[in-house]
């Protein structure tokens, strides 16, 4: 029998499949850690994955 694989994961063009991301606030907290800011891609939110086009309306026509 044939096996089907998924379909390949579009990534985002934005964020090439990093999507969320730790940056250095260059502070360090009470307890000896560093602050760090967590920022997710503004393209995919956070998903890394790019959406596909939208189907286009279907669209019923009578019969006459």
């Amino acid at each position: 029998m044939a096996q089907h694989s998924p379909a390949p994961l579009r990534l985002c063009p934005d964020c090439n499949g990093f999507p969320v991301v730790a940056i250095d606030a260059g502070t360090l907290l009470d307890y000896g850690t560093r602050g760090t800011l967590l920022v997710a891609c503004r393209l995919c939110r956070g998903t890394g994955s790019a959406r596909t086009a939208t189907p286009a309306p279907v669209v019923q026509r009578e019969h006459a």
